[in-house]
Order: C-alpha cells, then structure tokens, then sequence
C-alpha cells in the first residue's frame, strides 16, 4: 500500500492552517475572559476533536494561548499582548479618536463610544459618558459582541459589501441567541433598515432599556475598521432625539475618518 499523499498543495495546506490558527483565536477571544472548551470550539469550527486539539495545543506552545488549570478551558496568551502593545505605536485608535469621543460626549450629553472590528465581532475600545443626569448602563471597555448586536457591531455591519454581510451573519447565526431574541432574520431586518435610515441603531437585544445610534468608521482603503455611536435611555433616545444627534454623530465620524487619512 502507497503512503497517503494529501491532494493539496503545501501552499494551500499551509494557508488552510494560518487561516483556522487565526479563526481559533477569534473564537477564544469572543469567549473572553472565560475562555472556550475543545468541544466548542470543535463544533464551530467544523472540526473533529483530535484535529482542533493539535490546533489549540500548537497556539498553547507559541504563546498565543493558555489552558486554564482548573476548567481546562482555552483564553488569549501572553504572546498576543505582547504583539498587541508592539502594534501600538503604528495604529492606536483609541488615543487618536479620545477628543473626539468626549467632544461628541459633550455636545450630546449621553454616552459615547468607540468600536473596533476585530473578525466577526465589535470590540468596545472606548467609552466616555456625558452630562446628563441619567446615563446608560456601560458595556465594558475590552467587551465584545458578534458584529450587529451593538449599534457599533451593526455600523460595521451593514457597512461591508453584500456577499460579506451575508457571510458574516451565517458565521455568527449560532451565537444571537445570547442576545434576547436576536436570530438572523431580525439581524438582517436590522441591516435593512439602518441601509434605508443612514444610521444604526439597537434596542433592548444589545443593552435592555437602552437604545443606540452608530456611524462607521473607514480606513484608507475604504474599508469599514471602526464605529462611532451614541446611547441613551431608551425613552430619551427617540426619533425626535436621534435627529438632534445624529449631525454630531455624523461630523464625529468624518473627523475619525479624516484623522485616519493623514
């Protein structure tokens, strides 16, 4: 009997690996800070056990992850902070967009916040909180959702092109029923009516009793990296109060985006 020879290429086998390597730590990061089990991970990314175990233990090794001594349970390594903090210096987002955040925190008196895409989800990088006497319950900087759950994950989404906001809801379909009775039907409904209105916006799904508006942001190449967007209680977040904020939430957006181009 011949050996078994794999039909693709050392290019493409190579490629598939580097693509799962990066799609694993997504997972794990969407999982933070409790970190995801084999099994789990296993099942969304259409794996079999011994083969998304040799994956894991491989990032283990490189840093990239670490297995929790009681759980056994996978999260981010250190290695991962250490890229993250060498990156720092080129693109650092949060500290370019600060003025902005608390200028349009200023002007509206709610709270704003600063989204980044990060894979399927929107990662909270920043948040400011305004004047008025009531503000929102925070959602936690670091925090992340599946894109179209926040107003800011909803921005990124209805941003990017047909084929990919398709592919991105269909990848993130198992995880909406975390969020009230968000299913992927409704998300596109919302995606509809953001692509009709100019401008995102949630309800209860993301945060009960709060309601938020949300801009994207895009990079050089035109591509949808960030979100800007404003929250308030739902019963002040009305039509009559989103067309006041929405200006600033626009002139906001663009000095993000103009920022980014110099």
């Amino acid at each position: 009997m011949g050996l078994l020879i794999s039909s693709e290429p050392p290019e493409v086998a190579g490629t598939q690996t580097i693509s799962r390597a990066f799609r694993a730590l997504r997972l794990v990061a969407a999982q933070a800070p409790h970190g995801i089990r084999l099994v789990d991970l296993a099942l969304q990314m259409g794996l079999e056990r011994p083969t998304a175990h040799r994956l894991l233990k491989a990032l283990v090794q490189e840093g990239m992850l670490v297995q929790q001594s009681g759980s056994r349970r996978y999260s981010l390594g250190p290695q991962l902070f250490e890229l993250g903090i060498s990156a720092t210096h080129q693109f650092n987002l949060k500290d370019m967009c600060q003025p902005v955040c608390a200028a349009l925190a200023e002007q509206t008196g709610d709270t704003s916040f600063l989204f980044l895409r990060s894979g399927l989800d929107a990662v909270c990088i920043a948040r400011i909180q305004g004047s008025y006497p009531i503000q929102t319950p925070s959602v936690p900087i670091g925090s992340r959702q599946p894109l179209g759950v926040s107003a800011g994950g909803l921005a990124l989404l209805v941003a990017l092109s047909e084929a990919d906001r398709a592919s991105v809801i269909a990848a993130v379909e198992p995880r909406l029923a975390a969020y009230g009775n968000l299913d992927a039907d409704k998300l596109k409904d919302l995606c509809a009516v953001a692509k009709r209105v100019g401008y995102a916006s949630t309800g209860n799904h993301a945060v009960p009793g709060v309601r938020a508006i949300g801009l994207p942001i895009f990079d050089r190449s035109n591509t949808p990296i960030a979100a800007i967007t404003v929250a308030a209680t739902q019963a002040r977040m009305d039509a009559r109060r989103i067309a006041t904020v929405l200006p600033w939430l626009q002139a906001a957006a663009l000095e993000v985006t103009r920022l980014l181009h110099q």
